[in-house]
């Protein structure tokens, strides 16, 4: 279970699981209990798990899980000790089952538990202004200031010496030490996740979390989503600046430096030590590795190996670039 948080209803057989989330299959399993649904390199023995895209051919071919959710094209690359169950729409039937799990991971309307920090155990520990309010499971460090008119929604841990700015939102994160969260940032939500349809458009749920790690820095304005079926982590000495839209299922080295307006799209993974200029855009499903510079303004709609720098649109090669442009 990738979220602390949210409740698991299951386990389920999987005969049961695929009725509860109205998904066809010509093959009768023996029933086989599945006690969550992870992704391919998470899953165990008692999960179910989904392969949409050959990109993740490698990770598929080793995965752990009992039964997987697929297509005909790409079910002979998962290992023998996987059952393929063949769907018309992988990810669509991954979301049901995912629904299935995890009811209340769909919703994310305010919450309704919340009380004034001074009525809370965090009184007299907490340096804190008007009108901040904590919601149920809520935990908080020692030596921690937070601003005027905060909101810490239901299942928030923040540990020692941290301090969270005014008007912030936060829920469904865990922080770790020592971490500065700036004026007006929203962590936590869920994210941008959901498939297209002409009368009512099919809402994807958000199992994951946000995790900050030590003494990470998020800027005023910036905004990250929780993960829909990973976590959404931001590294140790991490500095993000104002108006940083992060996106579910993103995962950020240490040391990284990241300026203003940066957006990044779901699921990319940035190694450590990385330097992002502002106004830069980062496609989802990528992997940026460690060293890397990318110039302000840049659309990186690729990987980019270990010690690279990148400009452009599309990102490429910095002397390339250069070289091209005169």
């Amino acid at each position: 279970m990738i979220n602390p948080f949210f409740r698991n209803k299951g386990p389920f057989t999987i005969e049961k699981l695929l009725n509860l989330a109205v998904i066809k299959n010509e093959k009768n399993f023996i029933k086989t209990k599945i006690f969550d649904i992870k992704d391919l390199l998470l899953s165990t023995k008692k999960d179910i798990t989904f392969f949409h895209s050959k990109k993740y051919e490698l990770i598929a071919s080793n995965t752990k899980a009992s039964f997987c959710l697929t297509t005909s094209n790409l079910a002979h690359i998962l290992p023998k000790t996987c059952k393929k169950i063949i769907v018309d729409n992988v990810l669509v039937s991954t979301s049901k089952i995912t629904k299935v799990f995890y009811p209340n991971s769909v919703t994310d309307d305010f919450d309704s538990t919340v009380k004034y920090i001074n009525k809370s155990s965090y009184k007299n520990t907490v340096k804190y202004g008007k009108n901040v309010l904590i919601g149920k499971n809520v935990k908080i460090g020692k030596k921690c200031l937070i601003g005027h008119n905060t909101i810490l929604e239901s299942n928030v841990v923040i540990g020692d010496n941290c301090s969270i700015g005014s008007n912030v939102i936060i829920r469904n994160t865990i922080i770790n030490n020592s971490v500065n969260i700036l004026d007006n940032c929203v962590i936590g939500k869920k994210g941008f996740g959901f498939f297209p349809n002409k009368n009512k458009n099919i809402r994807y749920p958000h199992i994951g979390i946000v995790i900050i790690n030590d003494n990470a820095e998020i800027g005023c304005g910036s905004t990250i989503d929780r993960g829909s079926i990973s976590n959404t982590i931001i590294g140790k000495n991490t500095f993000l600046d104002n108006q940083i839209h992060i996106a579910h299922n993103n995962k950020i080295g240490d040391n990284c430096i990241i300026a203003g307006q940066v957006g990044f799209a779901g699921s990319s993974t940035l190694g450590n030590n990385v330097m992002i200029g502002g106004q830069a855009g980062i496609s989802g499903h990528l992997k940026i590795g460690d060293n890397v510079q990318i110039a302000g303004g840049s659309g990186v709609i690729k990987s980019i190996p270990d010690n690279s720098r990148v400009m452009g649109y599309p990102a490429k090669d910095l002397k390339s670039f250069i070289k091209d442009s005169k």
